[in-house]
């Protein structure tokens, strides 16, 4: 008759390689964020911030940025799919696992406030991205970006960032200068005037 192998070792066996893989995947995760963390200093500090806060309204504020987003520009910037003035540069540094690593360390970062310089300004741009504008066909920004500003891992938190590099980013979607996101976005910006797009970006800077 064959021996049936005892079933209290088979599960210890099991037990010890869940734990060592799960000491494995924490070391993994803790060298990447120290890896994420020297990056940041040496080439990310400058323009963005030690804590990704950019006190630059040049540059984009990074701190609780969704990680898939971040991760996704660094390596549209590094295949030459978004053009920056220095990114490409960087990123053609960057390895995937890289990218990935950094995104998640800027998205625990926290996000300090900046109140809205022009309340004014601000009001008229809480209702075009909350309402849109039908007169324009502007579909409200809430569709894609949620109440609050805050995106999704696919789309970016815009909520407390420079009003000064939003209305940037979409004057650039709407002349087609940037091109490396989603579609939507070049022809919702092409349908909004100037004043809008200052309003919508003083609105969201303040959040």
């Amino acid at each position: 008759m064959a021996t049936l192998t005892p079933i209290v070792p088979i599960v210890a066996r099991l037990g010890c390689v869940a734990a060592l893989s799960l000491l494995a995947g924490a070391a993994s995760a803790q060298a990447d964020e120290a890896r994420a963390a020297q990056i940041s200093a040496e080439l990310c500090a400058v323009c963005h911030g030690a804590r990704g806060e950019s006190s630059s309204e040049v540059f984009p504020r990074l701190a609780g940025q969704h990680w898939e987003y971040i991760a996704k520009q660094l390596a549209n910037f590094k295949s030459g799919k978004r053009k920056g003035t220095a990114m490409n540069d960087m990123a053609v540094k960057l390895a995937p696992d890289e990218m990935a690593a950094l995104g998640r360390h800027f998205e625990k970062m926290s996000v300090p406030p900046m109140p809205a310089k022009d309340p004014d300004l601000a009001a008229v741009g809480k209702y075009i991205y909350h309402q849109g504008n039908p007169n324009s066909r502007v579909p409200a920004c809430t569709a894609c970006h949620g109440e609050e500003g805050l995106g999704s891992a696919a789309l970016p938190r815009l909520a407390g960032q420079h009003a000064s590099y939003l209305e940037t980013q979409l004057r650039d979607f709407g002349k087609r200068v940037r091109t490396n996101d989603n579609s939507i976005m070049q022809s919702t910006a092409r349908k909004l005037t100037a004043l809008e797009m200052k309003a919508v970006a003083e609105y969201l800077s303040g959040k």
